[in-house]
């Protein structure tokens, strides 16, 4: 004798939330790797948050656990993720108040 069970199954895509810029969709979703701590889009979003000005750079693991990328040595496509998560902290993020 079978027996369902009431499991739903749901696809990442279909939890994903997404963020557009300069055509480019990019998913802000916790731990996705588009938002992995140290990379790009993350970077942008925590210079946003601190109030620093836009500097591309990224770090190839952990923020400051593993060597720091600058902007010399980075892709245009890392740059427009820098840029991404930048402009997505700066629409939909907040600040950090000192």
């Amino acid at each position: 004798m079978t027996r369902d069970l009431p499991i739903t199954v749901s696809s990442k895509f279909e939890q994903s939330e997404l963020f557009e810029y300069k055509g480019k969709m990019y998913d802000v979703s916790w731990e996705s790797s588009d938002t992995r701590h140290g990379s790009p889009f993350d970077r942008g979003s925590a210079d946003s948050y601190y109030g620093r000005p836009p500097h591309p750079h990224y770090f190839e693991g952990g923020t400051n656990l593993t060597p720091k990328i600058e902007r010399s040595a980075m892709s245009k496509d890392e740059i427009d993720a820098y840029y991404a998560g930048y402009e997505y902290n700066e629409n939909y993020g907040d600040k950090k108040e000192w």
